[in-house]
């Protein structure tokens, strides 16, 4: 009998795939034999490494992560000078460095050591983020410099000279304090800040001249301040005090109190009764002594300058006149 064409078709057809079937049963290779050189790796190339996959080995490219899904933030720590003190803000508050994050791998994933512990960020290595983008550090433009310096400067209160001989280098101007009594003081710079208020070209060559109500202040330098004319931007705190009844300059970065510079110290204001600053030396009164008895009388003492601690000058018996040779014989 003869078979159509047709049917032959179907018949190969057939056979071929009974022949795939029987291959897809044959058993594994036993143990102690040598393996194909046509069969796969046990491991494929493209399988992370215990780093890239959080610790958690075994891990395909294709099978489905279940480790730890939430990266570990450390708290933010308090940002020190370079005195190893607690950093404050223009605003006088607590300076802290950001916090710090755990880093992810090329997946996406939490990033653990071979011990198992987190692996964090750095100001150079990032890691990756949750889409498994690789994270570049921004590149920090430095801040512009503001250099001023003052030479033999003095310090005026409505044309009163109230400091002199001031000699400042000032590596980076943020803020200008001038203080007086009854007045408070006064913040000045040459970029805005909240609250101050302008006063055009009060910068001028050698002279820094503000107008704080019917008061004039004004700071002088033998040396140039800026180049050309600048404009002061300037905020008056009446109610800052320092224990001190003559003004007094200094510089600083906040603009609030306590006005952190060399000498500055805020006046501890108490309820109730006020207890003032203690007088300088040099303005103490000097007691008299009291008068000796009868018969005795003190002892001359050295002059002492002002503020210094007299020697004692006890009482002594006043020596009793004895007759001159000459009137004895007459």
């Amino acid at each position: 009998m003869t078979i159509p064409r047709k049917n032959w078709m179907l018949v190969l057809a057939a056979v071929g795939m009974l022949t795939f079937a029987c291959e897809a049963q044959e058993p594994a290779t036993p143990a102690g034999t040598a393996a194909s050189p046509a069969a796969p790796s046990a491991q494929s190339s493209n399988a992370p490494s215990a780093r890239e996959t959080g610790g958690f080995l075994g891990l395909g490219k294709k099978e489905v992560y279940t480790g730890p899904t939430e990266v570990v933030v450390l708290s933010p720590t308090p940002m020190l000078d370079n005195e190893g003190k607690q950093r404050l803000d223009p605003d006088g508050k607590p300076m802290f460095n950001p916090p710090v994050k755990q880093q992810r791998d090329k997946y996406g994933h939490p990033l653990f050591d071979e011990h198992g512990k987190p692996v964090f960020q750095t100001a150079t290595e990032l890691g990756y983020d949750e889409h498994g983008h690789k994270i570049h550090a921004e590149k920090v433009k430095p801040p512009k410099m503001t250099p001023v310096t003052i030479a033999q400067g003095t310090y005026t209160v409505d044309g009163i000279i109230g400091k002199a001989e001031l000699n400042y280098d000032i590596a980076n101007l943020k803020y200008i304090y001038l203080y007086a009594p009854g007045i408070g003081v006064t913040v000045i710079s040459n970029e805005p800040f909240p609250g101050a208020k302008l006063q055009a070209n009060a910068f001028n060559d050698k002279t820094l001249t503000v107008n704080v109500g019917e008061h004039t202040l004004q700071l002088y330098s033998e040396k140039r301040l800026f180049a050309k004319p600048e404009p002061a931007y300037v905020l008056v705190d009446r109610d800052f005090m320092l224990p001190s009844k003559f003004p007094v300059m200094g510089y600083g970065e906040l603009r609030a109190p306590p006005y952190a510079w060399p000498g500055a110290k805020q006046a501890k204001v108490q309820a109730g009764s006020v207890v003032p600053p203690p007088l300088p030396v040099n303005l103490r009164p000097v007691l008299l002594l009291e008068p000796c008895p009868a018969g005795q009388m003190r002892q001359s003492a050295p002059k002492v300058l002002p503020g210094e601690v007299a020697p004692p000058q006890p009482c002594v018996p006043i020596a009793k006149a004895q007759p001159s040779t000459s009137s004895s014989k007459q």
